[in-house]
């Protein structure tokens, strides 16, 4: 039973957000008032709010489902494998699998919806919290890698920024191709995986010691 009442409430939950992000898409984020998304789904306002704390949560929530991904790369990875590989390796897996969180998908349902999460600044905002989430979560998992150089806690701040950094620049580069240059996923499937490999390059020699630095 338990199981079927979980079922059920992520149907709402999933009916609530879906409803409310074809509202926001055909109105604007700013235009489309809590009530509206309830009617909508036909919920209570408080049955929304049991579900989704803010009207941004309706959403960004979505970006909770890769809160920790990087995290759990660094504590899955093969024995002897150094992290930034790993990391490497995951978002190109990503890129061929065209995740949307790699920013390499040309469908238009996930165009739209970038568009109005990067073009609300409170949406925007919303974002920047969960990727400081995700960020604090891969320090956490790099502070447990035993090849990672003293003084630890230091080197797991910086990298954990960094990686985080450099992943959400290049989705954001590949989204801004394609929504802006014209550009396919499959075309620029390989010149994006190029992209990430000369980044993970930059994090893990620096500019001097990456190709044509």
């Amino acid at each position: 039973m338990t199981g079927l009442r979980e079922r059920k409430k992520e149907q709402t939950r999933r009916a609530i957000s879906e409803a409310a992000i074809t509202l926001f898409l055909e109105r604007g984020f700013d235009q489309v008032s809590v009530a509206d998304v309830a009617a909508a789904a036909e919920v209570s306002k408080p049955t929304l709010f049991s579900y989704f704390p803010s009207k941004e949560d309706l959403v960004v929530h979505r970006f909770a489902d890769h809160q920790e991904q990087a995290a759990d790369v660094v504590r899955g990875r093969l024995a002897g494998e150094p992290v930034l590989d790993a990391l490497l390796r995951d978002f190109l897996t990503g890129l061929t699998r065209r995740d949307p969180v790699t920013g390499l998908n040309d469908h238009p349902a996930v165009l739209a919806f970038t568009a109005l999460v990067y073009g609300t600044p409170s949406l925007a905002a919303r974002v920047g919290e969960y990727v400081a989430r995700a960020e604090g979560s891969l320090a956490d998992a790099l502070r447990e890698a035993p090849d990672l150089p003293e003084p630890r806690e230091l080197t797991a701040r910086l990298l954990a920024a960094q990686v985080t950094a450099t992943q959400r620049v290049l989705a954001l580069h590949n989204w801004h191709r394609i929504q802006d240059g014209g550009r396919t996923a499959d075309d620029l499937h390989a010149e994006a995986a190029g992209d990430a490999t000369r980044a993970f390059d930059l994090l893990a020699h620096g500019y001097g010691g990456a190709a044509g630095g």
